[in-house]
């Protein structure tokens, strides 16, 4: 779209004849912007005030400088320019010369036939607009490619929805060498009262009266709108939603004033929505990316809240019992995890200890995990302390339909200690078997030989299936006779499938990375020089992983000495 009718193409008229000069001016005035010269330096003198002429008429014989070496000195200048050259003689090598060095499109000796030499200046003409669409095409679709580049560089390089729209009005207000230009998102149907705005470094910007008005009724009917001289101004402004799939994310204002030296064309109208698509759906990106930051970060905060919540649900502190010392740590792998441990003292004096794995891991395992530690409370809470694997199959008959309909499992371990009898009853439901030692007898052997160590641990095998894969539980539960300075460990398989580096005693200078395992676990047990220390441990084992892959939880009950026993 151009303002107002179409402009006539431009053409200088060169003789040092004034009657040759006026006849050529009153000949093409009507049809052209004419400009006349009585010699080939002021004829250069005018291209430098006046810039591009379509066409060029110039007489051969002419003083201080014949018309083809003046034609000559206009091809890198104006390569588009078609050339006409008049001439009085038909000398060869003027014809020669004028063809090759001034690129002349036609040669008319004179006298001219004024009807022919108008079919010429219109040939001329003719051939000059499609040598300009030509090369207009081809900048277009230069200019497009290197405006899409452009943009879509400036749009990655943030994704941040405020930055984009500033990026988005720089970045055509520049390009396209607007006045002003400004964008404002639409969010809930309004527009967002936050402008974003360019304006022209060296035109003082006053936007158009009736800006606001404009934008808001893109609202109504979302299709690009074309104000031309608004007022008394000569503004053209042109209003174009972004929209994406139907939905309308921002709105563009942008306008060029009277004195632009570039005036927009409707191919620059139909290049600016083009890329106005383009930014939509980077806008589209940067907010579904902003939306889904913000997801993020709620959820985020919910599953720190969570871990809050779930990190309270585990016992932080319990009585202090004379005859027992018990430790327990977890650090779930995520924000939250499936492995639990539990700590009661029972009324009748028995001390109950659970550990144990929800299968998976996140929130799912978190759910069924909190779920477990309220029923096994409610089962150890009885006014009778109860048999361990009652209150396994009591868990199992509870919590079997939701976590087989949900396919997970649960592996425990549940053991009650009576300090009266040194009886530790337990139940395993597929979980890894327990350890137990004598820390007594490790700590003199230590303190004696270090290197020479030979008390082994004792594994209690005795285990049945996990909770959740059968309706009715299927296992027994066992039982053992403690003495003063035995301790009984059990771990979560986070702590046994955790990474270490082991060394080949054969090949020093090589190293594996292994799963610990329990054996593992052992060694690293012998290695401590003092009391029996859970944090120390597994220090000693997360130093190892920079990764934590699945939930770490160890408990330990350590039978004191003390002087009754």
């Amino acid at each position: 779209m151009t303002r107002g009718p179409s402009r006539k193409l431009k053409l200088m008229v060169v003789d040092d004849e004034p009657d040759n000069l006026d006849l050529l001016f009153r000949t093409f005035r009507r049809d052209f912007k004419v400009y006349k010269a009585e010699s080939a330096l002021q004829a250069l003198q005018v291209l430098d005030e006046s810039g591009e002429m379509a066409i060029i008429i110039s007489d051969q014989r002419m003083p201080e400088m014949n018309g083809t070496e003046f034609l000559g000195k206009t091809v890198d200048r104006f390569p588009d320019t078609i050339r006409i050259l008049l001439t009085g003689y038909t000398d060869v090598e003027d014809l020669v010369e004028a063809i090759n060095s001034g690129q002349v499109f036609k040669y008319i000796t004179k006298p001219w036939n004024p009807e022919q030499l108008k079919q010429v200046v219109q040939q001329a003409s003719e051939t000059y607009r499609f040598s300009k669409q030509r090369t207009n095409t081809l900048r277009r679709a230069l200019r497009r490619e290197s405006l899409y580049n452009d943009v879509v560089s400036a749009l990655r390089e943030s994704l941040d929805y405020s930055h984009m729209l500033q990026t988005i009005v720089q970045t055509l207000g520049e390009t396209f060498e607007a006045t002003g230009c400004q964008v404002r998102s639409v969010e809930e149907g309004r527009l967002s009262l936050q402008e974003f705005v360019y304006s022209h470094p060296e035109v003082e910007v006053e936007w158009p009266a009736h800006l606001e008005a404009s934008m808001q009724s893109v609202l109504e009917t979302p299709n690009t709108q074309i104000h031309s001289d608004l007022g008394e101004d000569g503004i053209l402004q042109i209003i174009v939603p972004l929209t994406y799939q139907h939905n309308l994310l921002a709105v563009l204002a942008i306008y060029q004033g009277p004195d632009a030296p570039n005036p927009w064309s409707e191919d620059d109208i139909q290049l600016l929505e083009v890329v106005a698509e383009q930014a939509s759906l980077a806008l589209s990106q940067a907010k579904l990316y902003q939306r889904t930051v913000k997801l993020a970060e709620q959820m985020q905060n919910e599953l720190q809240v969570a871990r809050r919540i779930q990190t309270n649900l585990l016992r932080q502190s319990w009585p202090a019992l004379d005859r027992v010392k018990i430790q327990a740590r977890c650090y779930p792998a995520r924000e939250v995890g499936g492995d639990f441990f539990e700590v009661y003292v029972h009324s009748q004096g028995d001390v109950w200890v659970a550990l144990g794995d929800v299968s998976g891991k996140g929130v799912p395992a978190a759910l069924f995990m909190a779920s477990t530690i309220s029923v096994l409370r409610r089962e150890l809470s009885q006014e009778n302390s109860p048999d361990p694997e009652q209150v396994m199959k009591n868990l199992n008959s509870i919590l079997s339909d939701d976590l087989i309909s949900n396919n997970h499992f649960i592996t425990m371990i549940l053991a009650r200690y009576s300090s009266s009898t040194q009886e530790l009853a337990y139940a395993n439901a597929g979980h890894i078997y327990p350890l137990i030692w004598s820390q007594t007898e490790l700590m003199a052997q230590a303190a004696h030989s270090p290197s020479s160590i030979t008390i082994e641990p004792t594994y209690l095998k005795t285990r049945g299936i996990p909770l959740g894969i059968l309706p009715q539980w299927r296992g027994q539960g066992g039982s053992l006779h403690l003495l003063p300075g035995d301790v009984v460990l059990i771990t979560s398989d986070g702590i046994t499938e955790a990474t270490v580096v082991q060394t080949d005693g054969s090949k020093p200078n090589q190293s594996n990375r292994t799963m610990l395992r329990q054996e593992g676990l052992w060694q690293l047990l012998k290695q401590q020089k003092s009391q029996l220390n859970l944090d120390d441990l597994l220090a000693c084992i997360r130093e190892q992983n920079s990764v934590q892959e699945d939930d770490q939880t160890i408990l330990s009950l350590e039978i004191l000495l003390t002087d009754e026993n």
